[in-house]
């Protein structure tokens, strides 16, 4: 229903603040991700996400568009509430968050409070999928430009490997193993996973 809120900063707190905008004051629910990017400055501008209950009607803002398709992710998993995902954003970073998921990271999510072993494993088996194919780019997962990474790449479309995959396979060893591997080794290594 809202897709963003731009405003005058009224109230600012750990979970949620005011926005003024057109004599309307809206309570958005944030996570702490949110709040430590809001800054002291009057004037801001929150992606939203509008949920009504039974109960309830509660809108949610976040800092970018980044961290409300992660929220917005969260929500479509089975078990997981919009406070239990405000929880996970808070806990972890966006950034953190994706590394964690397709890194297949279990014990990083169960360390958050509320979420047990059934509920981490099906946060991964439910989203991992879908962050791979959204292309989430290397940045996000704090994967740099790699000398090493390219030339097994090559190797590996030599070998007759679609680039794309080649590419992911990659990017997971170099997410979950030691970055320090040699190009055979990279080579070796993604050709157990394709």
């Amino acid at each position: 229903m809202y897709s963003y809120i731009e405003g005058k900063l009224v109230e600012k707190n750990l979970t949620n603040v005011v926005i003024e905008s057109n004599g309307i004051g809206y309570l958005i629910n944030i996570s702490l991700h949110t709040y430590s990017l809001l800054g002291d400055e009057e004037k801001c501008k929150l992606y939203t996400h509008f949920i009504v209950r039974e109960d309830a009607q509660l809108l949610y803002g976040f800092a970018d568009e980044e961290e409300r398709k992660l929220f917005r992710h969260l929500i479509s998993v089975s078990g997981v509430g919009a406070n239990t995902a405000r929880l996970i954003l808070s806990s972890l970073s966006p950034n953190e968050l994706y590394e964690t998921i397709i890194s297949n990271n279990v014990p990083v999510l169960q360390s958050i409070k509320g979420i047990g072993s059934k509920t981490a494993q099906r946060i991964i088996v439910d989203l991992r999928d879908k962050l791979e194919k959204e292309g989430i780019p290397t940045e996000k997962l704090g994967i740099q430009h790699n000398t090493k990474k390219d030339e097994a790449l090559s190797g590996l479309i030599i070998l007759g490997f679609n680039k794309n995959t080649a590419e992911k396979a990659l990017n997971r060893i170099l997410q979950t193993e030691n970055k320090d591997l040699s190009v055979e080794q990279l080579i070796k290594s993604a050709l157990k996973i394709l």
